[in-house]
């Protein structure tokens, strides 16, 4: 099973091929509810909101909640990481919900778990670095529109 991150979605969001070509080979995928959340909180309005619930229950995510180990376990991440390598609350979350589920992590930017000691991360080549051009298409998948 493979977690995503929240910038690994903001690819698929924006139409990135290489990220929606990950997303639909996956056979078995989740997302952290610190994941859901940050979509969550960025939506604009009601309707956003909607559309990002309804995103998740189409593709069929589940959405795995916070544990006691979960949390005890981000904490010590941000204890170890935040100062030498600037780890944020929100990825330690995320590094935790891979490892206590023993889940391989798909981030959309894999330096930001790079330090993190007994994580499985996969990357997405070219994906952390890739900037969409003009000829890009850039529309979000269906589920994601607002018609």
């Amino acid at each position: 099973m493979v977690l995503f991150d929240p910038d690994f979605l903001i690819w698929i969001q924006r139409g990135n091929p290489k990220a929606l070509k990950r997303i639909t080979r996956t056979d078995s995928s989740a997302i952290s509810v610190q994941t859901y959340l940050e979509f969550m909180h960025y939506a604009r309005n009601k309707s956003q909101q909607r559309i990002i619930r309804d995103f998740f229950y189409e593709v069929g995510i589940p959405i795995l909640p916070f544990t006691p180990n979960i949390g005890h376990r981000a904490m010590a991440y941000v204890d170890t990481y935040a100062l030498s390598f600037g780890l944020r609350a929100g990825d330690a979350i995320i590094a935790a919900t891979a490892v206590e589920n023993n889940l391989m992590l798909t981030p959309g930017n894999a330096k930001h778990f790079q330090h993190i000691l007994g994580i499985a991360v996969q990357g997405v080549p070219g994906l952390k670095t890739q900037l969409l051009s003009t000829d890009d298409d850039i529309s979000p998948p269906t589920a994601w529109r607002r018609d």
